[in-house]
């Protein structure tokens, strides 16, 4: 029992020495502006930022029209955009694959296995968030704001610009959630980009990749530095929903 006891404490104590051993090597490889981790993290960055800021221009004019209009299968719509919020990073990574592998019917762009393939996914992962959200950020302002720019002589563009500046805030926070969204997803991620080395590698699949190989402290680095924007990400929401209160 004594020999089982001092075995187990050593084994602990082995496994306290890794962790210890992890997180130096991350702080280490994270002051010293490691080449190869800052180069996964630009790239994290530009792949996230092009898919959120094309699926905020298409998703907030969508949101809009959904609030302001009404339109035969408006309710069957709604319901879909918030359908589409649940949906697996996986199964939009299994539906863009179909599109654009070899034997797709966009095949012969040859996106699969690149940064735009990356981009694509994570498009159509942002964009019923900011749809949902604009959406209800729009019918929360008071319908005489669009009506009076109207009877004003506004145009429709002049009036809906209108609308946009007062839910402005909550169109924000819609942007930031989307954005939020996509830089901490994998699984559509790794399908279409590959997770290839100076190419596809973002933090999230370099995250996966380096544990599964051991690279404990690499793998913690990353996994700082995500943390570190998820927590950026959520001042700047909970700044942007006090601003709408």
């Amino acid at each position: 029992m004594e020999n089982w006891r001092i075995g187990e404490f050593l084994y602990r104590g082995d496994i306290l020495d890794f962790i210890i051993e992890g997180i130096r090597k991350a702080f280490q490889l994270i002051f010293t502006l490691d080449s190869e981790i800052f180069s996964i993290v630009l790239l994290s960055l530009r792949v996230s930022l092009t898919a959120v800021i094309l699926a905020s221009l298409l998703g907030v004019y969508l949101g809009f029209l959904m609030a302001v209009k009404d339109y035969w299968g408006k309710r069957f719509s709604v319901s879909l955009v918030n359908t589409l919020l649940a949906l697996p990073t996986v199964v939009i990574g299994l539906i863009v694959y179909s599109l654009i592998s070899r034997r797709g019917p966009l095949g012969i762009f040859g996106l699969l296995y690149t940064p735009s393939a990356m981009i694509i996914g994570q498009f159509i992962l942002a964009i019923p968030i900011i749809i949902a959200l604009t959406h209800s950020a729009v019918q929360g302002i008071d319908k005489r704001v669009r009506n009076t720019a109207l009877t004003l002589g506004a145009t429709e563009a002049q009036s809906a610009w209108m609308v946009i500046k007062e839910a402005r805030y909550a169109v924000l926070a819609a942007v930031i959630t989307g954005f939020g969204r996509v830089i901490a997803e994998v699984g559509a991620a790794m399908m279409l980009g590959g997770n290839i080395k100076g190419s596809t590698r973002v933090m999230t699949t370099a995250i996966t990749l380096e544990t599964t190989k051991g690279e404990f402290g690499f793998a913690i680095a990353l996994g700082i530095i995500l943390l570190f924007v998820a927590f950026s990400i959520n001042i700047l929401l909970h700044y942007f929903q006090g601003k709408r209160v």
